[in-house]
């Protein structure tokens, strides 16, 4: 059962889930508390004053939560099962179920579901793990991203697109003069989330990948009025339409935990809104905390993983820093078995992860979880002439505040030891 509520309870048995007994302010005061739970690593559970529906917050703001979830004991059990569940359709399909077992009608209007002002600056209200599913128009399939939504009043958001999947779909439909018919999930199992931040080929319904990440098919319903598969087990399903009127988004403050700039972004009408029956937990994602970090950037780390083991032999492990975002900087360490293996592992990384703004490759000996470590190969391995790669006016991420528009200048810095001279680059053990 890819259940929410589940996931919940299982951590709380192990100690990790703190409620909050006060009913919290829509605005700015659960940030807080969500700060606080990525501090202690657990998972927190609240209600705002604005509604009747329980938050959950911190679901996987940590490795070892995922990992957990994912069953893997390791990274590359963990990769493995990012890239196996791209690369293989799924074999059995979905479970699917009758959609009125598990949802009512909410007889209340958007206002009434747990939106919340995350910071100050922030433009207005957000949703921030609504995983929004629509049919696409060229291909016999459906797409699944996740995107934030700030509510502009009882019944439309603004949604935030970038140029992908969702966005392609959108300009299809809006050149044939159609909406795009949608379903907005929230508060699904956080492996439905990840798949749902996975980058598949155009056409690859995300959803099919949960099978693959969680060992059984996922279990699904059918909307009543769009007829577009849902997660059985979420807190709130709404159907509705991105339309081709425009209103300001943001600022929002992102994942750097700095303002993102206004824009005009699609509106999106809601047609109904369901409420589970199971009364599933409303997930929320603090922006630049630990859920947000992990589910945008970890299926990036698999794909970076995932490019260099073919371009180079040993590959021995792959972050995303935090203080890149889990985004923007990565460190890898390789066994390196000729020379130049270390600039084969840049130019990998940068084409595996396009956002991608500096990576630094290391020896096996350096562990990149350990900073100092990686700081003490570059100035002990790295000579600047030899080792710096340098990619001039590249396409990088617009999250970047110092890119033009996501125009970047990229580094790659090959800080591992000259194979002739090994011996002399180890550091001595007392």
């Amino acid at each position: 059962m890819y259940s929410l509520r589940r996931v919940v309870e299982e951590q709380a048995s192990k100690g990790c889930v703190e409620k909050i007994e006060n009913i919290l302010g829509p605005d700015l005061e659960p940030t807080k508390y969500m700060k606080k739970a990525d501090r202690s690593e657990s998972t927190v559970l609240f209600r705002v004053s604005s509604s009747e529906i329980e938050c959950a917050s911190g679901i996987i703001n940590t490795r070892k939560k995922l990992y957990e979830l994912l069953k893997a004991s390791c990274d590359e059990e963990a990769y493995t099962k990012l890239s196996n569940a791209i690369s293989r359709k799924s074999s059995a399909g979905f479970r699917e179920l009758r959609f009125s077992e598990y949802f009512e009608i909410f007889n209340r209007s958007l206002t009434s579901i747990p939106a919340i002002k995350f910071y100050s600056i922030d433009g207005g209200r957000y949703i921030t793990s609504s995983i929004v599913i629509a049919r696409t128009p060229d291909v016999d399939s459906f797409n699944a991203s996740i995107h934030r939504l700030m509510v502009l009043d009882e019944h439309s958001m603004a949604i935030r697109i970038v140029p992908r999947h969702l966005y392609r779909i959108h300009e299809l439909n809006m050149k044939a003069g159609k909406d795009t018919e949608v379903a907005i999930v929230i508060g699904a199992h956080p492996l439905v989330e990840l798949a749902s931040a996975m980058s598949p080929p155009y056409g690859v319904f995300e959803l099919e990948l949960v099978e693959h990440l969680g060992g059984h098919p996922l279990e699904v319903v059918y909307t009543p009025i769009y007829g577009i598969p849902v997660p059985a087990y979420a807190s709130i399903v709404i159907e509705g339409r991105i339309t081709r009127n425009l209103a300001k988004e943001g600022p929002f403050v992102d994942i750097f935990v700095l303002p993102d700039r206004v824009r005009e972004q699609p509106v999106v009408v809601v047609d109904r809104i369901y409420i589970s029956k199971n009364r599933e937990y409303f997930h929320v994602i603090l922006p630049g905390g630990g859920d947000h970090l992990i589910l945008m950037g970890f299926p990036r780390e698999a794909a970076i993983w995932e490019s260099i083991r073919r371009a180079v032999p040993k590959v021995r492990k792959v972050r995303l820093t935090r203080g890149g975002g889990m985004w923007l900087h990565a460190i890898i360490s390789i066994s390196k078995e000729v020379e130049g293996e270390g600039k084969t592992a840049i130019m990998a990384a940068f084409a595996a992860h396009p956002s991608l703004k500096h990576v630094v490759v290391v020896d096996e000996d350096i562990d990149p979880d350990n900073l100092e470590e990686v700081e003490w190969a570059i100035a002990t391995r790295l000579q600047a002439g030899r080792g710096l790669v340098v990619v001039r006016n590249a396409r990088g991420s617009t999250l970047d505040p110092s890119s033009e528009d996501g125009l970047t200048d990229k580094i790659g810095i090959d800080a591992t030891a000259p194979l002739t001279r090994r011996e002399m680059f180890k550091k001595l053990e007392i």
